[in-house]
């Protein structure tokens, strides 16, 4: 049979009606089970595929969501993707991922593109910087933001990580260990997640009476190569004797400069990252760091997903980080 496979194609195929085979495929109770059988064999043998247009039309939903993330580089977003299209795939969810590299033209293309196909919703990290009219591509779907939070025309879900607590118990570890002088390093002001936790690492200070030293607080675009950077800078003002970090990255890159860094240059430096990848628990016998729930956080995207009883946005679902002190 040339050209494309549709349900009426099956129907003449096997000399039936198509309404019969578009029951049978959708597993309908009032289809013989014989009938039903010999249908999905035959659709399965040549090729059917449904349109996802087609079911939308008819009020079935599409089953595809998107997952708009800055990137998979970063251990949280690539965790997050996996375990969401696990559980996507639990539901019969269709997912689609797109990385914006935090540009809103990027998301943009990505937002336009699940409307064209008619996506039933979509989990996103908002890209900074974007406003009310930079989200017309929204209309239509249901919207999780992940992380962040960016204003909308309409609200919309969102699904955050409150790391404060571990923050602030993080600098009052480092206090309470005899460090005056501790650095920290994080995402710029363009991001709300930049700003809560340099908040939190202030806020830190302030409770364990320590001074806040401007020379040893750096901000910028969240990168490996940002944290790398910024870490060796503060290593060469041996000044600080410990030093947090507010991203995944982020540590990453401290962690390569330390490496790079002589015992000299880096005498009993203390340090707290932030994520916690597998290697961390045994590197140099063990890292303390702010541990984010990333399979909890990604379970409960989907489960609103599927969720219908909920008919608008709910206030922000917020877990909590944890801080792992190690040796």
């Amino acid at each position: 049979m040339a050209g494309r496979v549709t349900i009426k194609s099956i129907a003449k195929d096997l000399g039936i009606s198509h309404m019969t085979v578009s029951r049978a495929l959708s597993n309908h109770p009032n289809v013989l089970k014989e009938t039903r059988e010999a249908v999905q064999k035959r659709a399965q043998e040549l090729g059917y595929v449904k349109s996802a247009a087609a079911m939308a039309m008819r009020g079935g939903g599409t089953k595809i969501v998107g997952l708009l993330l800055p990137n998979i580089v970063n251990e949280f977003y690539a965790r997050f993707a996996n375990t969401m299209a696990l559980a996507c795939e639990e539901h019969s969810y269709q997912l689609l991922i797109h990385l914006t590299n935090d540009d809103l033209k990027a998301e943009s293309l990505a937002l336009e593109g699940l409307r064209e196909i008619q996506a039933e919703a979509v989990v996103m990290v908002p890209a900074p910087g974007g406003t009310e009219s930079t989200s017309t591509h929204l209309d239509g779907m249901r919207v999780i933001q992940l992380i962040r939070q960016r204003k909308e025309k309409d609200p919309a879900s969102a699904i955050l990580v409150d790391d404060a607590p571990a923050i602030r118990e993080a600098v009052q570890h480092l206090a309470d260990k005899g460090h005056r002088h501790i650095a920290y390093i994080g995402a710029d002001s363009a991001l709300s997640s930049g700003r809560s936790r340099l908040a939190s690492f202030r806020q830190g200070l302030a409770q364990a009476e320590l001074p806040e030293e401007t020379n040893l607080i750096q901000t910028g675009v969240p990168s490996f190569e940002m944290g790398r950077e910024h870490t060796a800078e503060i290593l060469q003002q041996k000044q600080a004797t410990a030093l947090i970090c507010g991203g995944f990255e982020i540590s990453n890159g401290a962690l390569n400069a330390f490496m790079d860094a002589s015992e000299q240059s880096a005498p009993q430096m203390s340090f707290v990252g932030y994520g916690d990848p597998s290697f961390y628990s045994w590197i140099n016998g063990g890292i303390s760091t702010i541990r984010v729930p990333v399979d909890r956080l990604a379970r409960k995207a989907v489960d609103i997903l599927v969720s219908s009883q909920t008919d608008g946005p709910s206030n922000p679902l917020t877990f909590e980080a944890q801080l792992v002190v190690r040796k």
